[in-house]
């Protein structure tokens, strides 16, 4: 069995993306928080907002650096194909089970009961449609192209999918420290210093995992079903009772074993001479 070289073969491509990610988002940000917030309100929404797209700002930036050096697509870039929404569904339902299942079973011991009610009625303030387009839009859409889509299969040459997770998920929670300083995100609501602010920064690392494991089943808009799901099931629960976070960690945590462990099946009949995997490149 070959052993995968130490060092990327992608490695200016990583450290451009994630410094154009990071210059991008912290300096939105960083106006969104000298403007004072609400980050829902004008004059903080429109830096706060496009402070989100910094990592799918810098995947554009590494496609067309790509493209004018003629290089080739990254070999575990996952390309979109409409046999592969078939996916959705399940993506969609098994990252909303996770949040819904650790809440329910917080609720269940010591932690409070799980409700919908204050998720509904920020709902219905906003109207359903605009919830859920904002839902899909501020987090997912502007994000995915960027740490799924053009970081992970880079970093996927010389890492394991468990590693490349890992990385991403400290790199993620790192990203988004400067919105536990922006009022009226769900960040600052928790608090930096707070058990559920910790425990918010640590999530990060197996909702990466989880959003890599879509992304390698269905691609960008496999990661995009997952985050989506995770997120509005989140704020539709209104979850920041520390306990709650902590179960759903770990039921995602079981999730991403066995997605990593159903993964690594084809790969290993691959090896030993069976088909050929199915999915096909992205251009990325």
């Amino acid at each position: 069995m070959s052993t995968p070289p130490s060092t990327s073969p992608y490695r200016g491509d990583l450290i451009l993306f994630m410094a154009i990610s990071f210059v991008v988002s912290w300096a939105s940000w960083g106006v969104a928080i000298a403007m004072g917030g609400p980050a829902v309100n004008p004059p903080a929404a429109l830096p706060h907002l496009f402070g989100a797209f910094g990592p799918s700002i810098a995947a554009l930036v590494i496609r067309v650096r790509r493209r004018r050096r003629r290089e080739a697509v990254p070999e575990h870039a996952v390309r979109f194909r409409i046999p592969l929404l078939v996916w959705v569904p399940a993506l969609l339902a098994l990252a909303s089970a996770t949040v819904l299942a650790g809440a329910f079973l917080a609720g269940a011991g010591d932690g409070p009961a799980p409700s919908f009610d204050t998720g509904l009625e920020m709902m219905s303030a906003q109207g359903p449609v605009l919830f859920f387009l904002m839902m899909v839009v501020s987090g997912p859409l502007a994000e995915e192209p960027g740490w799924r889509g053009t970081a992970h299969p880079r970093m996927r040459a010389s890492m394991s999918r468990f590693q490349v997770g890992l990385v991403l998920g400290v790199i993620w929670a790192v990203w988004h420290l400067p919105l536990f300083f922006i009022a009226g995100t769900v960040q600052h609501q928790l608090g930096l210093m707070t058990p559920s602010g910790v425990l918010f920064a640590v999530s990060s690392i197996p909702m990466a995992m989880l959003c890599c494991c879509a992304y390698e089943r269905a691609g960008v808009v496999g990661s995009v079903a997952a985050h989506f799901a995770v997120n509005a099931t989140m704020v539709l629960l209104n979850v920041q009772d520390p306990t709650a976070q902590a179960m759903i960690m770990g039921i995602q945590a079981i999730a991403v074993t066995v997605l990593l462990l159903a993964l690594n099946r084809p790969a290993e009949r691959r090896r030993a001479g069976g088909s050929d995997d199915p999915r096909t490149v992205e251009h990325v």
